[in-house]
């Protein structure tokens, strides 16, 4: 007799899972706070690797550091520093690369362009519009950036 409800509340579990609907998309968001410069400041996982970035809409891309580029296992050394480059230190010549993933919080963005700047030419990383446009949105507002996906 035990077996025989077994079955039964398998085969029930088996109709039920048939019957069920598609589970939700999951929608991601997280929030950043401006410093007193009105500065957006973070840590962003760069392939894996926490990296200080300010996120800046004024960046067309993604833009690391030599030694940021170092950390998230990029190996600058390897590179071509070929593009030409307009910073506000002026003309620099950049490296391309592909980034596989960029993570905030709960955002995961995955194939992000970007450019790595020669040693010594910037300090940091700037999170720029080639991140910011694969989100599905994104606004400031009372001294705070909304960032959401999908």
């Amino acid at each position: 007799m035990r077996r025989g409800k077994l079955l039964f509340v398998c085969a029930a579990l088996s109709a039920g899972a048939v019957a069920a609907s598609p589970s939700p998309t999951f929608a991601a968001s997280t929030e950043i706070t401006a410093n007193a410069l009105g500065h957006f400041f973070t840590t962003a996982y760069i392939e894996h690797a926490p990296i200080k970035v300010l996120v800046d809409t004024g960046a067309s891309l993604v833009a690391l550091s030599y030694e940021n580029a170092e950390e998230a296992g990029l190996r600058p050394w390897t590179l071509t520093f070929d593009l030409p480059i307009s910073t506000a230190n002026g003309q620099v010549e950049a490296a391309r690369v592909m980034l596989d993933r960029v993570e905030i919080d709960n955002l995961l963005v995955r194939d992000v362009e970007a450019v790595v700047l020669p040693k010594g030419a910037f300090e940091g990383t700037l999170l720029g519009m080639s991140f910011l446009n694969k989100l599905s949105g994104f606004k400031v507002e009372d001294g705070r950036l909304q960032l959401s996906d999908r």
